[in-house]
């Protein structure tokens, strides 16, 4: 967001949303990224797709325009009035927004007969080009990098992954007006189970996209209306997520920090604020610093029956890492800090990845999240998503293990109630030994 803070007074201008109404149908294939657990919307970044969907216009609107234009106009007027906002200036800024047929498609969860499949998807993300991408954004960026994990707890590896993932480094913002998007989803979302909670969740967005852009604008008593219309008009993803880490509007109101010191959050440009936002993200998720974020489970076929019957597609850890050793799906070392393990008391889940081997034959693997990989999963609700992002920064040399400091002579309990306290659910808490600034950011 390159936002700029000159004061022109705003005229009143009448609101219309007058629209053509053409119909251009595009047939998409559209494969939601994740395991069996929902992917459609997340708080802070966009969905992924599985497969590249074929190139769309952007601007290609549906016949229901006039619809989106009465529900808009009434639900700008609430906002207005609740946020004690001039109406006159929010209708300029949405006078001329359009409904996208394409991006009702993409909303749209994968058919019946669609299959999921890790292997292609981890085959797309982790790959030469955006690794080597990653790792000259890290050089590019080394010493905040190291600063923020430093702050933090989070590794720079896996911040670099996020953003590699998401954007290649903003590369990849997406091609819609984030105003056209949002108001697409909030009044025409389509017929799908959860229809009515999503519209609901997209509203919100409009509303927290409109106080976003107003506070960032904001002089004195009044608005830039040219600089309000800018935020309102730029990229986003086909979910309405932007910048390089693409957040949801909402995040970006709850999240997002000023990395590079210039009183301006700018997750389009600003390599600093994006990396600042994801770790201040992921360390209010729960991160848990110095802790892995998933084990691979044992080869043999005891463990792998065990950690099928297990697995139920839900992000939430119930069972120990005791109990996953003793029903021989991890090995004893995993409950070990001094090993690279976590707590044997610590909370995981079984993660499931399906794919095809080979021969076209449907195989899954399991591996064991924990924590961690829940805070990744916050980030977009995606078994998928979590596992790309923990492989991603391997391959950029993240050490996916237990990092603890040598201490003189302690029991092994003590050092475990130093380190880390044990997650009861998916809400996790990092717990330190040392206090750190706590950021000033709030949900």
């Amino acid at each position: 967001m390159n936002l700029l803070h000159t004061v022109v007074k705003p005229a009143a201008i009448n609101f219309a949303l007058i629209f053509t109404s053409i119909c251009t149908f595009i047939l998409l294939a559209l494969c939601l990224a994740g395991c069996t657990t929902p992917t459609n919307y997340s708080p802070s970044a966009t969905p992924i797709a599985q497969n590249t969907p074929t190139p769309i216009d952007p601007n290609t609107p549906s016949t229901s325009a006039p619809d989106i234009a009465k529900n808009l106009g009434e639900l700008l007027q609430q906002i207005a009035q609740q946020q004690d906002l001039p109406l006159p200036i929010l209708e300029a800024g949405f006078q001329d927004t359009k409904s996208i047929q394409s991006i009702k498609k993409l909303v749209l969860p994968p058919s019946k007969e669609f299959k999921k499949n890790w292997a292609a998807y981890r085959q797309r993300f982790i790959e030469p080009v955006r690794i080597k991408a990653g790792k000259a954004f890290w050089e590019q960026n080394r010493d905040f990098l190291s600063q923020t994990e430093a702050n933090t707890g989070v590794p720079a590896s896996l911040i670099v992954a996020i953003i590699g993932i998401e954007t290649i480094y903003g590369r990849q913002l997406g091609a819609f007006r984030v105003k056209d998007v949002l108001s697409t989803l909030a009044f025409e979302y389509p017929a799908t189970p959860n229809q009515t909670a999503r519209a609901a969740l997209f509203r919100e967005q409009i509303k927290d996209l409109i106080l976003l852009c107003w506070a960032e604008n904001k002089t004195s008593a009044n608005v830039n209306q040219a600089q309000f219309n800018q935020c309102l008009n730029q990229n986003s993803s086909y979910a309405g997520a932007i910048g390089m880490p693409q957040f949801m509007p909402s995040s970006i109101r709850s999240y997002a920090k000023d990395g590079d010191g210039d009183n301006l959050i700018d997750l389009k440009v600003s390599a600093k604020d994006s990396i600042a936002s994801v770790a201040n993200f992921l360390q209010q998720q729960g991160w848990q610093v110095g802790m892995p974020i998933y084990f691979t489970i044992l080869t043999n076929p005891l463990a792998f029956n065990a950690a099928s019957q297990l697995a139920d597609g839900e992000p939430n850890p119930k069972h120990t890492i005791q109990e996953l050793i003793e029903l021989g799906i991890l090995a004893p070392e995993r409950g070990d800090l001094l090993t690279g393990g976590v707590s044997p008391t610590s909370k995981a889940l079984i993660v499931d990845l399906p794919y095809f081997d080979k021969n076209g034959l449907e195989q899954t693997r399991y591996v064991v999240g924990l924590a961690n990989f829940l805070s990744i999963v916050n980030y977009n609700r995606s078994y998928f998503y979590a596992q790309s992002v923990a492989e991603f920064a391997e391959a950029l040399g993240y050490e996916n293990k237990s990092v603890v400091p040598i201490i003189a002579p302690t029991s092994r309990v003590q050092l475990e109630e130093k380190l880390v306290t044990p997650i009861s659910s998916n809400k996790s808490k990092t717990v330190v030994k040392k206090k750190r600034k706590k950021p000033s950011t709030a949900n």
